[in-house]
């Protein structure tokens, strides 16, 4: 086991596009949910070293201070590498300074802020509650109290927002001088206040324009494009986000987490009612060779490093082009064979989806079955 992620899916408000488990902040439902939440951590966490812990949602940050104390004592339990990168999750408009200096005193060294985007106009339609003013000054804090390891959460694709409204976001994110961000485009998910309000998504040729855009704004500026919509400068990467994109297992704790133990992905009910009842888990099932060597498949081609082919034999003691025929795919500059990693080029990430599915399809069946 190398990760644990922990869910706390309560919030001041409830973001237009957010289909995440959350729930708005009862300081009652949240005391019995910690309760909960130290059940289930001490009823299947194994004592594995870990070398990540996430603390996301939800907004972490929407929990008073007796009660981020009361999470920090729950987490004292899991055993940390002297590496580890601990994270926590939150939103500018309640982070205190009193909040700072319990995250830097427990330990957190990493920080990841939901900004989205710097235009007034832009956060009212995501129903975000901070500006501008309140992401500087938190950063400002963050580094004053020795939390330098900061990342932002930013979205583009949104209906109205030009070229130039990303630009200056940009500009803002520079100045910040943080070394990671995470550029999601907006999808438009059921349940949400934007699906039922029946907003109009913006056109795939507009949306890719943007990313390019992004792209080669943070690369001029170095930044590292090193998973499909994550860019930092050298050494910042998200060892967490890593976990997930090599495969790797990881413990999922909190209602509606997920997790990958021992070849068995499971995920937690939504319920917050089952959860405080302690009655965890959803559902969970086997993942058998086939399955496994898919998801390697579509994790690692997220990547800048893409699939390792000595990683991968050593894990599934079989070549990976003995499985897949990437020789289309190559010839038309769809991939990458550099003889030890096999990689979508960074120019076609936006379309990485087609590719993945393209490269799956290749496989023989029989061969990945035997």
């Amino acid at each position: 086991m190398k990760a644990v992620y922990i869910h706390i899916p309560f919030c001041d408000s409830i973001c237009s596009y957010c289909d995440f488990s959350k729930f708005y902040y009862n300081k009652t439902i949240v005391d019995n949910y910690l309760q909960s939440l130290e059940y289930e951590i001490n009823k299947i966490y194994k004592n594995d070293v870990i070398s990540s812990i996430y603390i996301g949602g939800g907004t972490p940050s929407s929990l008073t201070i007796e009660q981020l104390k009361k999470l920090f004592s729950i987490l004292e339990k899991i055993k940390k590498s002297d590496s580890i990168e601990y994270t926590f999750e939150c939103n500018p408009e309640n982070m205190t300074i009193e909040k700072i200096k319990l995250l830097k005193d427990r330990g957190i060294n990493r920080v990841s802020i939901g900004v989205q985007s710097f235009n007034d106009n832009i956060l009212k339609l995501l129903n975000r509650k901070h500006n501008k003013k309140d992401v500087i000054e938190l950063v400002k804090n963050l580094k004053f109290y020795g939390i330098n390891n900061i990342n932002i959460d930013m979205i583009f694709g949104i209906n109205n927002q030009s070229i130039n409204d990303i630009k200056n976001d940009l500009d803002e994110f520079v100045k910040l001088d943080i070394p990671h961000i995470s550029y999601y485009s907006l999808i438009l998910e059921k349940n949400t206040q934007l699906y039922i309000s029946k907003y109009k998504e913006i056109n795939d040729d507009d949306c890719a324009s943007q990313y390019e855009f992004i792209c080669d704004y943070l690369k001029q500026h170095d930044y590292s494009h090193y998973e499909i919509s994550n860019f930092s400068t050298k050494n910042y990467e998200s060892k967490h986000n890593l976990v997930y994109w090599n495969n790797e297992n990881y413990y999922g704790f909190g209602c509606g987490a997920h997790g990958y133990i021992n070849n068995i992905r499971y995920e937690n009910t939504r319920s917050i009612t089952k959860y405080i009842n302690k009655n965890y888990m959803l559902n969970k099932y086997i993942v058998d060779e086939k399955e496994d060597i898919e998801n390697q498949i579509m994790l690692n081609l997220r990547t800048r490093e893409g699939i390792n082919k000595e990683k991968f034999r050593n894990k599934f003691k079989k070549d990976i082009t003995d499985i897949y025929n990437f020789d289309f795919l190559i010839k038309n500059g769809l991939i990458i064979d550099n003889v030890d990693n096999i990689i979508i080029p960074e120019k076609y990430f936006f379309i990485s989806n087609q590719i993945i599915i393209d490269t799956l399809m290749s496989g023989d069946e029989s061969d990945r079955n035997n």
